[in-house]
C-alpha cells in the first residue's frame, strides 16, 4: 500500500475506520472476557472527554504541561494511600510491561551499585508469573530463574529460598497472577527476601486496583501489598481494573531512593540535559488524564461498587461453570480472574465455538485451559454465556480434539514437546503482521 496521492475526506476516513472495526471485539456488549475492562458507558464518557481534551499533549515536559504532571502525582500518591505505603514514591508508565521492566532495572542497578560481586543477577519468578518478566530480563541481562508452582497454583516459599543464589537480586511474586487469578504467598517471599537483603516485588498489574475494595467489602484477601514488611516494589495497572484508558499503570517503590535506580539522565547531549523516570521520552496526555479523572470520577464508593458488582457476577459465572458436567475451574481463585479446564472434554473445541458465538476469552495452555477476566459490564450478559458455554460443551462430548482453526493452532502448540518450535511459530505470527 502506498501513501494517497491526494487525501481522503474526513467523512470518507471516519466511513473506513468504522467499517475495518466492524470485525473487533465486542467489548460495548459485554461479549469481551479480556484486553478490554469496561466499567459502564459513564466511565466510558468521562474517558472520552478527558482524551479529547488532552489529547495533543505530551508528558516530555512537565513545564509545558503542568497539569499533567499535578496529575500525575495525585495517581502516585492515591495508589501509594492504596497500596499501604502513603510515602512510597513511583512512576506513571504506559502499561504493566513497562512497569515491570522499570522494576527489573532497578533491581539491576542497585546490584551493580551496592554489590559489585554479582556479574549476572538473577530473580527469582513463579512458572505463573507474567511473560513481561522474561522480557525484562532478556533486555536487561537478568536471569530469571523460574520456580514451579504447587498444586494450587502458587508458588511454594521453602522452593523459593532453594533457588536463591549469592547473584539473586530479587524475588517476584503475584497478586494475583494472570492465568489462575490466585496469590502468592507474598508475606513469605517477602520474609525470604529480607532476611537476604534483597528485592521484593509484587506484581500487580491485574489486582492493584481491585483487591484495595474487595478488601473494604470485607473479602477475605491474602496480605500482598506494602503493609507487609519486605515488600520494596509494586507493579499495578490503572487500566485494568483501575478503568481507565489504555495505557496508564503506575510502579511503586517503597522509597525515593530505590525509586532513583530507575531514572535516565544524559548531560552531555547538544541539545540540553535529558532526563527521564521511565523508558518513554514523549508520553501522550491523553492516558494520563483519563487515569486521573477515572480516579476522580469514581472515587473509593463508586470502585466498591465495581468490586461488589463484578464479584457477584463473577461467582454466578464460577458456580456456572462447575456445574456443567466435564468442566472445572482450576485453584481457588482471589479475584475476579479465573481458568477452566476439562479432563473429558476438548476445551479448545468449546472455545472455538464460543468464539463462533461473538465470544472473545483467552486461551491458556500448560494445562490447556480457557480464561475468563470479569468486569461489570458482564453483569449483564453472564446468563448468555453460561447457556452458549453450556451449549459448546455438549456439541463437544464424544469429539477428538479440532484439527482446524484457532482451537487446532492452540492444541498444537500445547502439546509440542520441544517449546523453540512453539517460539518459532508465534514469531512467524508476529512476523507476518505487516501483510495484509
Amino acid at each position: 500500500m502506498k501513501l494517497p496521492t491526494n487525501g481522503l475526506s474526513k467523512d470518507e476516513v471516519v466511513a473506513r475506520m468504522e467499517a475495518h472495526r466492524r470485525t473487533d471485539a465486542d467489548w460495548r456488549g459485554g461479549k469481551t472476557f479480556s484486553l478490554i475492562y469496561n466499567a459502564g458507558a459513564d466511565v466510558t464518557e468521562v474517558l472520552d472527554e478527558a482524551a479529547r481534551m488532552f489529547l495533543h499533549t505530551n508528558a516530555l515536559s512537565f513545564s509545558a504541561f503542568p497539569s499533567l504532571r499535578r496529575f500525575e502525582a495525585e495517581i502516585l500518591a492515591i495508589s501509594a494511600d492504596l497500596f499501604g505505603a502513603p510515602d512510597a514514591a513511583g512512576s506513571l508508565t504506559s502499561g504493566g510491561t513497562e512497569s515491570i521492566c522499570m522494576a527489573v532495572k532497578t533491581a539491576r542497578d542497585l546490584a551493580r551499585a551496592e554489590r559489585p560481586s554479582v556479574t549476572r543477577p538473577q530473580m527469582i519468578v513463579p512458572a505463573t508469573i507474567h511473560p513481561a518478566f522474561h522480557k525484562a530480563a532478556h533486555y536487561f541481562d537478568v536471569q530469571a530463574v523460574v520456580v514451579p508452582v504447587g498444586p494450587d497454583f502458587r508458588v511454594p516459599p521453602e522452593a523459593v529460598r532453594a533457588a536463591l543464589t549469592d547473584d539473586t537480586v530479587m524475588i517476584v511474586g503475584s497478586a494475583p497472577c494472570f492465568p489462575f487469578g490466585v496469590i502468592d504467598p507474598i508475606p513469605e517471599l517477602a520474609a525470604i527476601a529480607a532476611e537476604r537483603g534483597i528485592l521484593m516485588h509484587v506484581d500487580a498489574c491485574v489486582g492493584g486496583y481491585f483487591l484495595p475494595f474487595l478488601e473494604r467489602l470485607g473479602e477475605a484477601v491474602p496480605p500482598w501489598d506494602f503493609r507487609v514488611p519486605g515488600v520494596t516494589s509494586i507493579s499495578a495497572d490503572v487500566h485494568k481494573y483501575g478503568f481507565a484508558s489504555k495505557g496508564a499503570s503506575v510502579v511503586l517503590y517503597r522509597s525515593r531512593e530505590l525509586r532513583r535506580k530507575q531514572f535516565f539522565a544524559y548531560v552531555d547531549w547538544p541539545g540540553g540535559l535529558y532526563a527521564s523516570p521511565a523508558m518513554a521520552g514523549s508520553r501522550g496526555g491523553a492516558p494520563i488524564a483519563g487515569a486521573w479523572a477515572v480516579l476522580n470520577f469514581l472515587g473509593e464508593r463508586g470502585f466498591v461498587e465495581l468490586a461488589r458488582r463484578t464479584m457477584a457476577t463473577t461467582r454466578r459465572i464460577l458456580d456456572g461453570v462447575r456445574a456443567i458436567p466435564g468442566l472445572s475451574v482450576m485453584g481457588a481463585p482471589s479475584m475476579s480472574i479465573f481458568a477452566f479446564t476439562s479432563q473429558t472434554l476438548d476445551i479448545y473445541g468449546i472455545g472455538e465455538l464460543l468464539e463462533g458465538g461473538g465470544w472473545r476469552i483467552d486461551r491458556q495452555q500448560l494445562p490447556p485451559s480457557l480464561h475468563l477476566m470479569v468486569s461489570p459490564a458482564h453483569e449483564a450478559v453472564a446468563g448468555k454465556f453460561l447457556e452458549d458455554l453450556a451449549a459448546a460443551a455438549r456439541s463437544v462430548e464424544g469429539r477428538p480434539p479440532a484439527n482446524e482453526g484457532m482451537a487446532a493452532m492452540y492444541g498444537m502448540l500445547a502439546t509440542l514437546p520441544d517449546r523453540s518450535a512453539v517460539s518459532r511459530v508465534v514469531l512467524d505470527f508476529l512476523d507476518s503482521f505487516d501483510r495484509i
